[in-house]
């Protein structure tokens, strides 16, 4: 990991960096083999809180069901940015906020936050766009998915 000094300098200030810039969390707590050989959770972990997270929300608060549902979420693009690091067993809060609703699809901000802890330890976006899972093909967000979306839209 880089120094704060290196990392304050290469933030852009407008990326969300704390808990209040976010609307919803879920709490995870990290699990053994999330570590890696030096010591901390590794990159690709990251990813599977960001997934973890949002397919809770579809679920818990949109009402989609994974195995059943005729549109689904594919994820189509996924980035983040490390600016301190985990471990096991580090109890940790992942915030959800939209970024961008489309027709077709939508941009989640996700930030992971260690337990009571304010400043965010990684953050980035997550994109998913809907397809009708008979053919494949790209669809609209269905109203009930649209509408938890829209609880989580940040405006600018």
């Amino acid at each position: 990991m880089m120094d704060s000094l290196t990392l304050d300098v290469m933030i852009d200030l407008q990326q969300p960096l704390n808990r209040k810039d976010y609307k919803f969390f879920y709490p995870i707590t990290t699990r053994w083999r999330d570590n890696d050989v030096y010591g901390h959770v590794n990159n690709v972990t990251y990813y599977s809180y960001f997934d973890t997270a949002v397919n809770l929300f579809l679920i818990e608060e949109a009402g989609l069901s994974i195995r059943n549902a005729p549109v689904v979420g594919y994820v189509v693009h996924s980035n983040c940015n490390y600016l301190s690091s985990l471990a096991y067993p580090d109890k940790i809060d992942i915030g959800l906020r939209v970024n961008k609703i489309g027709n077709k699809s939508v941009t989640y901000g996700v930030g992971i936050f260690k337990e009571g802890i304010d400043k965010v330890c990684a953050y980035g976006e997550f994109v998913h766009v809907f397809v009708n899972r008979e053919d494949d093909k790209s669809v609209p967000i269905p109203e009930t998915i649209r509408k938890a979306l829209e609880r989580l839209l940040i405006t600018k």
